[in-house]
């Protein structure tokens, strides 16, 4: 039967969107056109507008992570010789990389990915990376670039001392978007179409904006909406903001919780069910992801806010590169520890939250390092307790659902106690 997105949940569309955009990459790749493999936050406008297929290895890392088969690829990065301490997301897709590399080599298909639950999607002929995340991007593309005998675009993104944005900070990052496209035209052989551009320019921000829409209603009380559906929801938002697969996904989203919210439908059902409120910060620990849930379900604490969906908030104004530098260049975590507390607060405040769950995430510094300042800002300037607990996003021996559920508990309690 023909998917019809009209008549289909949101859920549906979430799971048809992300395998199409599989099928087309292997389309592109059979029809003699380019697939890129590209960072979260890197923009994909350019390369959506010159009609190239899109991978995002941290995504495809996650979904691994998500069906427990990342270890097997960590086995194949730790068997080249790529440390344990490098970020897990890079270890995963290096792992990737190599076996799809031997697949390429032998003409044969790996019997470890035969057998993996991991999304199979092809080699790229071009990756394009940005440091608005971290740098370890920065070597993670060009270790892909060297072993694949590709191009590699990198736009630098300076790190926000202060803020708001200097001018001069804005106009380099254009500079560099400039310098990306006529890379682009040099790899297709054909120029650059910039009145698809601002179409696909246009696609983002109804994309950000539906994004921006459903997480609006964590807020509620009680909530409709689970934070932990965010983290299931966020694919497309990584994936396909600069298409319009998203934006009908999040759009439908944000009616359901609408319709399920009129009806005194919330997230664990009966509205007394919801104990406690609580902000979640770091990635979510994609190998334990239902435990990580269940562990607060159990004690009726709904997650109602995080910094991490927030980092997709790409506003900026169609056709204006230097307003399109900004956004990717305000990310939460590209930003001085005094703004990012105070937007961290603010997330802390909408979200109404009870309590603080902070995930000391040994993959991703960037994120894990300032846990404890933030946690305490918050804690000074709102009497909100917190609780830290170690993980990882997808190495799963990082994690211990004991010591999760402990933190919890106690959580739990002193959220209890403040009430």
């Amino acid at each position: 039967m023909e998917f019809n997105p009209a008549t289909a949940s949101s859920k549906e569309c979430l799971a048809y969107y992300q395998a199409k955009l599989d099928e087309e990459a292997w389309q592109a790749k059979k029809e003699g056109r380019l697939v890129c493999w590209s960072a979260s936050v890197a923009p994909p406008e350019f390369c959506v507008a010159m009609d190239i297929a899109m991978i995002y290895p941290e995504t495809h890392a996650a979904g691994a992570g998500a069906k427990k088969c990342s270890q097997e690829l960590l086995d194949v990065a730790h068997g080249k010789g790529y440390n344990i301490d490098i970020c897990s997301y890079a270890r995963t897709n290096l792992g990737y990389m190599e076996l799809l590399k031997q697949e390429a080599l032998t003409g044969a298909k790996s019997e470890t990915l035969a057998n993996s639950k991991a999304s199979y999607v092809p080699l790229p002929d071009l990756v394009i990376t940005c440091n608005n995340i971290c740098n370890t991007l920065l070597k993670w593309y060009e270790n892909l670039a060297k072993e694949l005998n590709i191009p590699c675009i990198i736009i630098d993104v300076p790190f926000n001392h202060t803020m708001p944005v200097q001018r001069h900070n804005k106009e380099y990052i254009a500079d560099q978007y400039r310098a990306a496209i006529h890379q682009l035209e040099e790899v297709t052989g054909r120029a650059f179409d910039y009145d698809k551009f601002l179409k696909v320019q246009e696609q983002v921000q109804r994309s950000v904006y539906w994004w921006n829409k459903v997480a609006t209603y964590a807020g509620r009380v009680p909530s409709p909406l689970n934070g932990f559906d965010l983290f299931n929801y966020m694919a497309l938002i990584v994936c396909a903001r600069a298409r319009d697969y998203a934006e009908i996904t999040f759009h439908k989203f944000a009616d359901e919780l609408e319709a399920k919210d009129a009806a005194g439908q919330y997230a664990f059902g009966a509205p007394e069910n919801e104990k406690y409120r609580i902000t979640w910060e770091g990635i979510a620990v994609w190998t334990y992801l239902g435990a990580t849930f269940k562990g607060l379900k159990n004690q009726g604490a709904v997650m109602t806010g995080s910094a991490y969906p927030g980092i997709w908030n790409l506003q900026y104004t169609p056709g204006d590169l230097e307003s399109m530098a900004e956004a990717y260049t305000k990310v939460y975590i590209n930003t001085c520890g005094p703004n990012r507390y105070e937007d961290f607060m603010n997330i802390v405040k909408n979200a109404k939250s009870d309590g603080l769950v902070m995930h000391l995430n040994r993959s991703c510094k960037q994120m894990g390092l300032l846990n404890q300042e933030g946690a305490e800002y918050v804690n000074k300037m709102l009497g909100v307790p917190f609780v830290s607990f170690d993980g990882d996003q997808t190495d799963p021996n990082v994690f211990s659902q004991a010591q999760y559920e402990t933190r919890i508990q106690a959580l739990c309690e002193m959220m209890e106690a403040n009430k």
